[in-house]
């Protein structure tokens, strides 16, 4: 299969290399290109990136994927694309360009936490403290609405001593993601996965988290 696997993060990394123990590996890795980081604000590669590099994979850093110059590089000759925590908006020209569509492997149980901070608005929800709390991840097809598409493959877990810190959770749902991806890629591709469409009365949406988020009023109710 030639798959082409869209990620930034350290969540995308997580993932690759459960494809990578597998013998799964992506065919070409798109990421975001580098950007100022560190107090020299140093152009630095995203982890993505680092990691294709390590591995020898060829990698696609646009910085705008609805130019044509991206296209053109792109290509057409596709049987699957994969999306794990990108960071921009693929336009539906492109998602619709593999044989078998395009796969987005999100950390929660769709369609609760739709959107761009399911980690830590997990962890903000409000769960008693030391509760072991069930949570997961979701492999959907990706449509033109954020985290709506249908349901190909869900995987849940129940994590004790709740809430976990952040970079725990996205370890421990991007390698229980990872190894649902590689475990449904051949089903999915074959045929033997109808993906479900999402019951979209019970969906919940995050918010992007910033840094402004962390600020405190202490004039506000210390409960909320």
């Amino acid at each position: 299969l030639r798959i082409a696997f869209w990620g930034t993060s350290r969540f995308s990394v997580i993932i690759l290399d459960e494809m990578a123990r597998e013998g799964a590996l992506p065919s070409l890795i798109v990421t975001a290109p580098p950007k100022p980081k560190g107090r020299h604000l140093e152009l630095t590669s995203s982890e993505a990136k680092i990691w294709a590099d390590a591995h020898g994979i060829p990698t696609l850093e646009p910085a705008e994927v609805r130019s044509a110059e991206f296209a053109q590089a792109l290509g057409i000759s596709w049987d699957l694309f994969i999306v794990a925590s990108y960071g921009k908006i693929i336009p539906r020209t492109i998602l619709d360009t593999p044989k078998h569509g395009t796969l987005n492997v999100h950390p929660s149980l769709l369609p609760k936490l739709r959107g761009a901070s399911p980690l830590q608005s997990a962890i903000l929800e409000d769960i008693p403290v030391g509760s072991t709390h069930e949570t997961g991840v979701s492999i959907m097809l990706i449509d033109e609405e954020v985290d709506h598409g249908d349901i190909v493959a869900v995987e849940k877990i129940s994590i004790p001593n709740w809430p976990p810190k952040e970079s725990d959770l996205e370890e421990i749902l991007g390698m229980l993601g990872g190894k649902l991806l590689v475990k449904i890629i051949p089903e999915w591709t074959t045929g033997k996965i109808t993906a479900k469409p999402q019951d979209h009365k019970e969906a919940t949406h995050t918010k992007k988290i910033i840094k402004e988020s962390g600020h405190l009023d202490l004039t506000d109710d210390p409960a909320v």
